[in-house]
């Protein structure tokens, strides 16, 4: 045996010793007196184990060999039943598990004395429980996936307490807040901050109603005083954006008249400061379980591993030796109190977030493309539209601007004009359509005009997809992806301007809306002999997305013709699926599940009451497990690498790596980047249109997008005559033209037996 052979094995020794010694210590002073089980009593237990029964569940205790320990029930090598987890680094569960992950009801403890009692799933807090923080801080509600989601009440140790709704961890929607003082905001909230319409009451009787923006008054709102008095007006925090009107009370006239609005932002608002949240160090979940195997199991061609709590198997982190002991590396993620687990690496060598696909949908359009000079009038009109001087939008907009006649012409000759700059392109006409209701959506989705702007009209072409729509239309894409560009027939404006009114009142009464995000409503003529008009619409791009969407459905909820005409080696990543080509059930997390029926139901109604009918449900799917080869990894699969796996331990999951990345839950919502799980589904070969298939069990993790499309086709004569017409030929429930009332039924019943609760 070489020198630096032998100083290695004794390194390992020393570290083999140390590691048994604790454990056996901390036995002692935790769980009472126990034994380290000898050679002797190993092959003891291997044969009483072997004589057990595959699924046999019987009480075990257990002396990790990386010093974990664990008593209670155990089964096929897992934690299986009621029992207690006790990690080297202080960390505690004692509750009910399930094939090695914490299921069911549960207690976890940290070292810092923080404590969790209450529901897990599938190693995540979620449920109901109580958290109480090494500071002090108490939460009693709801949880989702390790993070506050739901009713909940947190009281906080310097006696504040806020009692409503919690969205991802932070206080949003209707919630109290009580500061000790005794002073309290009733009312809305949005990422953990005082934002939207609500009622602050101070303790000496003042109080102001109205709307709040980043934890302060913006907007319309009231002051009152407790004599009667009070100021109405628009409130900022700027001085100059300020203004209003005293109206005195009877009681006291001439109180309060040389009262200052800023004094409110200045004095009064000083002591209403909401207290941050704790942030939790390491999550249950991450949490990794030393497997146990017996000294007779090991095989030294088997690569070890760790189990996570939720399922979830770390390679690499444990050196197994062919005596059956084991040491751990000094990289391991949970070897330290505090530490969070590796990120980094995936298996099969995968980051975090996966690289976008190479491959890009359409053709850009360069010089000598048919629409080359349209595309240059497109850049040229938006960027006249959205870079005018316009005065401050405000989201209260008149009846007069939803007059379909509010429109602007703007002449673009190829020398240039006092308001157009010169250009390459022939000359054109330019129309807006109701440009301050699009400039109002725009501000009211958030969308910043110079990264508009730079999005449709910078240096980089559009992109021009391979074919029309059924419709006849057009489609360009942005180079960003952010914005698609849609060609639009004369009965389409039409009905958008129609609408366009009650369209805007359901986006900016439910910010959650599924349906298609509208930016603006354009006009390019062009002149000469042909004088061509051609006509489009500004649109967000649903799939917008840093991950790669495998698969893309676009659901009806008719039979008649829904299939793709592709054959099964020619389907890829940018084919469109249809409602017969689906065999997955989409399954959803439960409150998630709860908001997306609540939504779909107000969407529909809204369209119906416009008589739309023949919009699609667009699903997009990214599938969060692929092997080397491409082929999808069921959830909780076997690791496909060619390795045998005696516990048939589950694999690596990338869930956990985008939970706790902050920046990821920011962009999560209701029909973007929302984590699920699908279900397999079959059909029956004796039935050819069976609209929905049997599950089969087999379960995948994906990351999901979707939103309603398609929403300007309303039931005019044209769709009449077709219903007519193919119902003569065919079933009238299987085809898409019908009465907007029983499409609306028809395509909720559809969506919501494809769209299920992960229970």
């Amino acid at each position: 045996m070489s020198r630096e052979h032998s100083s290695v094995v004794k390194a390992w020794e020393a570290t083999v010793r140390k590691t048994q010694a604790a454990a056996k210590r901390r036995a002692h002073s935790i769980f009472g007196t126990i034994s380290v089980a000898h050679a002797d009593d190993e092959e003891e237990e291997e044969s009483q184990e072997s004589a057990r029964g595959a699924g046999e569940v019987y009480h075990a205790e257990r002396v990790l060999c990386n010093g974990d320990y664990y008593t209670g029930h155990w089964a096929d090598n897992f934690p299986h039943g009621h029992g207690k987890y006790l990690w080297t680094d202080g960390c505690m569960y004692v509750g009910e598990w399930f094939r090695g992950k914490t299921m069911g009801k549960g207690k976890f403890s940290w070292p810092s004395g923080a404590t969790y009692e209450g529901e897990f799933k599938s190693g995540y807090m979620d449920g109901k429980g109580t958290y109480t923080g090494n500071n002090g801080d108490t939460y009693r509600g709801q949880w989702v996936m390790n993070l506050r989601h739901g009713r909940g009440i947190k009281s906080y140790v310097n006696g504040d307490m806020y009692d409503g709704e919690w969205r991802r961890g932070l206080q949003e929607g209707q919630g109290k807040y009580l500061w000790k003082n005794e002073n309290q905001y009733i009312g809305e909230w949005k990422n953990g901050v005082i934002c939207g319409k609500g009622t602050l009451i101070w303790t000496n009787g003042n109080r102001f109603d109205g709307y709040w923006e980043d934890g302060m008054p913006k907007g319309n709102g009231t002051f009152r005083w407790a004599d009667g008095s009070f100021y109405m007006g628009n409130w900022s925090k700027d001085p100059d954006e300020q203004n209003g009107t005293y109206y005195p009370s009877g009681a006291s006239p001439e109180a309060n008249l040389e009262w200052d609005p800023q004094q409110v932002f200045n004095v009064d608002l000083v002591d209403c400061k909401v207290c941050p949240g704790e942030k939790v160090s390491i999550m249950p979940s991450q949490k990794k379980l030393a497997v146990w195997r017996s000294s007779k199991a090991v095989d030294s061609s088997v690569r070890p591993r760790r189990m996570s709590v939720d399922g979830r198997v770390s390679e690499g982190a444990m050196n197994m030796w062919d005596d059956g002991d084991c040491s751990f590396d000094s990289t391991d993620g949970d070897s330290l109190m505090g530490s969070s687990f590796d990120e980094s690496m995936l298996e099969g060598g995968q980051q975090n977030r996966p690289p976008r696909s190479v491959k890009r949908q359409g053709e850009t359009i360069s010089k000598g493309h048919k629409n080359y000079e349209l595309m240059l009038n497109l850049q040229l009109g938006i960027r006249h539209s959205v870079g005018r001087p316009a005065p401050v939008v405000s989201l209260d907009l008149k009846a007069s601007a939803f007059d379909p006649k509010e429109k602007v012409w703007t002449r673009f000759p190829t020398e240039g004009s006092k308001y157009t700059p010169p250009h390459q392109s022939s000359e054109f006409k330019w129309k807006d359509y109701c440009p301050l209701v699009f400039r109002t959506l725009r501000k009211l989705f958030k969308v910043d005009p110079a990264d508009y702007m730079l999005s449709i009209c910078g240096n980089d072409a559009l992109r021009e997809l391979s074919s029309p729509g059924k419709s006849g239309s057009f489609f360009y894409l942005t180079n960003d992806d952010r914005y698609m560009i849609k060609t639009m027939k004369k009965s389409e404006v039409k009905v958008l301007l129609r609408m366009l009114s009650a369209y805007y009142n359901h986006v900016r009464a439910f910010e959650n809306t599924l349906v298609t995000k509208f930016y603006g409503l354009h006009c390019v003529k062009l002149t000469g002999p042909a004088q061509r008009k051609v006509r489009f619409i500004i649109m967000g791009n649903l799939f917008c997305t840093e991950y790669t969407i495998h698969r893309r459905f676009d659901l009806k909820g008719s039979s008649l013709g829904r299939t793709t005409d592709k054959a099964e080696a020619e389907i890829d990543e940018t084919t469109i699926l249809k409602d017969l080509d689906l065999n997955f059930i989409f399954r959803l997390q439960k409150s998630w599940f709860q908001e997306f029926r609540r939504q779909i139901d107000r969407d529909c109604e809204f369209l119906e009451q416009e008589r739309i009918m023949d919009y699609s449900l667009l699903v997009g799917l990214h599938f969060l497990e692929k092997s080397m080869a491409g082929d999808l990894i069921l959830s909780g699969a076997r690791t496909p690498t060619g390795d045998s796996d005696p516990e048939g331990a589950p694999r690596l999951s990338n869930m956990d790596q985008l939970i706790i990345d902050p920046s990821w839950w920011s962009s999560v919502k209701l029909g973007q980047n929302m984590p699920a799980r699908v279900e397999k589904t079959v059909r029956r070969n004796d039935w050819e249109f069976q609209q929905t298939g049997e599950p089969t069990g087999e379960f995948f993790g994906v990351m999901m997008f979707f939103g309603v499309i398609d929403i300007l086709q309303d039931y005019d004569i044209s769709k009449k005559l077709e219903h007519a017409y193919k119902s003569i030929q065919y079933d009238p429930t299987s085809i898409s033209a019908v009465d907007p009332k029983q499409y609306s039924k028809r395509f909720r019943d559809f969506i919501f037996k494809i769209f299920a609760e992960d229970s």
